[in-house]
């Protein structure tokens, strides 16, 4: 596991959920990880456990806004001069709005797209150059199957996830072109068992315990979290501008 050593991390929306979980995944393959939340309380914790459990420094936290493009340059010039290095970004932070097109707010639309769209993009273009400067790294964005199927319930959430689809490709072919040895890649989890997703599921009144015929069902961050190592590590150098769907066949599953 330790195919990382030497690599520097940030993950962003890391205090829980598949974040925490990339973040932990990432440090235990030898990375050093910037965790970045809102939730200083729970990423502190988070960083905290980490480098109790690796013995060593690993994991650091940053307070981050990723909607402010201010709170964007402050973290890049942090991990800059600490550490000198950027290998691995996650964008990863984000949030669900429980709204369908005809009751979404402008307000809500824009929050969402500010955190999940907006934010993908500050953090490519402020990693960019940091990461060029030492010969390259992995960008990966945190998408959805949200961006595959009509999810109008989660109707703000589904147009963020489908502009980080988009996106990422765009980023893949312009470092590409521009000879970076920058690869980006989005990743598109299903229904995974996270703190937001059981918050939506109460405000939806859905038990996923209770779901009857679900043959796909649930997964774990920890899921998400191996694919993330993967896409970070030298073993999927040929893997660039791809969409990674981790859903245990939801979006080909014609029951």
């Amino acid at each position: 596991m330790a195919k990382l050593t030497g690599k520097v991390a940030l993950v962003t929306g890391a205090a829980s959920g598949l974040g925490k979980a990339d973040a932990e995944m990432l440090a235990k393959s030898g990375a050093t990880v910037y965790l970045t939340d809102v939730n200083d309380k729970d990423g502190k914790k988070a960083a905290a456990a980490i480098n109790k459990k690796y013995k060593n420094k690993r994991a650091y936290y940053i307070h981050h806004d990723v909607a402010s493009e201010k709170n964007w340059k402050s973290v890049i010039a942090s991990i800059k001069r600490r550490s000198k290095r950027l290998d691995v970004l996650v964008n990863n932070a984000g949030v669900v709005v429980v709204a369908t097109p005809e009751t979404t707010t402008l307000k809500e639309f824009r929050f969402a797209n500010s955190i999940m769209s907006e934010g993908v993009f500050l953090g490519c273009k402020y990693a960019i150059p940091l990461m060029k400067e030492k010969g390259g790294g992995s960008i990966i964005n945190m998408s959805s199957v949200a961006s595959h199927v009509g999810y109008p319930v989660f109707f703000a959430y589904s147009a963020a996830k489908g502009a980080v689809r988009s996106m990422t490709k765009s980023i893949a072919v312009h470092c590409q072109a521009m000879g970076y040895n920058i690869r980006c890649n989005s990743v598109h989890p299903s229904s995974i068992d996270t703190p937001m997703i059981a918050e939506a599921n109460e405000k939806l009144g859905i038990n996923p315990d209770e779901a009857d015929g679900d043959m796909i069902g649930v997964g774990s961050a920890e899921d998400v979290a191996n694919l993330v190592v993967f896409l970070a590590s030298k073993e999927s150098r040929f893997i660039n501008g791809s969409e990674l769907v981790i859903d245990n066949s939801l979006t080909v599953n014609p029951l």
